[in-house]
């Protein structure tokens, strides 16, 4: 398949329902305005939507019609607006400090620190109030819980809030490769793998499928920490749209610190393989599962 006119119109899709489900600076919310539209700002900022269309994906490859329901577009929504409220408080000047993010502003530079914690608050808080409304979904109540556990273990202390702490606390520090491996596993895979999960749960899988694709998702998600890690030593700022080499700068241990370019370039397609096996099981609904390990191997930003 085309792998990027598959990508841009699941893109296109989701743009749609999160203009669809996200809060509006309307006569309703007059009062917080200010904060929905710096939430509305880092949300509709550009990106991937990477794991929002590894939701759907997910759905199809079990089963569901290609075109999304309303059992998943809330779901992958919700997971755009936690990925969103990571990356506003990655930014701030006590973390990261980034002045750009997708070639824009970053959101404390707009609206202050103060600001942009509260739109990344707001963001992961609309997270479950789009995950737990019934309204808006045909999902069984154990399909919802398991879902929203699923979600909430990825995005806090033992995932993705727990892989950016430990992330933070070794900045400058000599520690062992068993340590990265826990902080690219946490940070960016487990929500990478609940994505996957989250989809293919709201599309009745069983679990045997679950196992496959939960193989499936931690091995993209050590690939697109691993291209993350070299884009940040071999790519521009231009390219990025945030500032190249930062990794280096603030002292971070990365795959190619640890093992070069080369060799972290094999690791790389290592794990792209071994997320390809992990789909054996499924057929050619699953092609885009497929296609997309591919493109993260692949990607230049």
């Amino acid at each position: 398949m085309e792998i990027k006119t598959y990508l841009n119109k699941q893109r296109l899709v989701i743009e749609d329902a999160l203009q669809q489900y996200m809060l509006k600076t309307d006569m309703e919310h007059v009062a917080f305005a200010h904060h929905i539209e710096a939430m509305r700002y880092s949300l509709f900022a550009g990106g991937k939507r990477i794991r929002p269309i590894l939701c759907l994906a997910a759905g199809q490859a079990i089963g569901k019609r290609p075109d999304p329901d309303t059992d998943l577009l809330p779901i992958a929504c919700a997971l755009e607006c936690i990925h969103t409220y990571s990356l506003i408080h990655d930014d701030l000047p006590a973390m990261d400090n980034d002045d750009l993010r997708r070639g824009k502003p970053t959101n404390h530079t707009l609206f202050g620190e103060a600001g942009a914690i509260l739109a990344g608050d707001g963001l992961l808080t609309w997270t479950f109030d789009l995950l737990s409304n019934n309204g808006q979904n045909t999902l069984s109540p154990g399909q919802q819980l398991k879902i929203i556990h699923l979600i909430a273990r990825a995005a806090g202390s033992l995932g993705m809030v727990g892989g950016q702490a430990l992330d933070i606390d070794n900045e400058n520090k000599e520690f062992p490769f068993e340590t990265l491996r826990v902080i690219h596993r946490s940070k960016t895979g487990a929500l990478i793998t609940a994505s996957i999960l989250a989809g293919a749960i709201a599309a009745g899988a069983d679990q045997t499928q679950q196992e496959a694709l939960s193989r499936y998702g931690e091995q993209i998600g050590l690939a697109f920490q691993i291209v993350d890690d070299l884009l940040n030593v071999t790519g521009t700022t231009e390219q990025l749209g945030k500032t190249a080499g930062s990794d280096a700068t603030r002292g971070k241990a990365t795959y190619p610190a640890f093992f070069g370019i080369d060799a972290t370039r094999q690791k790389a397609r290592t794990a792209v393989e071994e997320a390809q096996k992990a789909l054996g099981l499924f057929d050619e609904k699953a092609d885009p599962l497929r296609a997309i390990a591919q493109y993260i191997h692949t990607r230049s930003h």
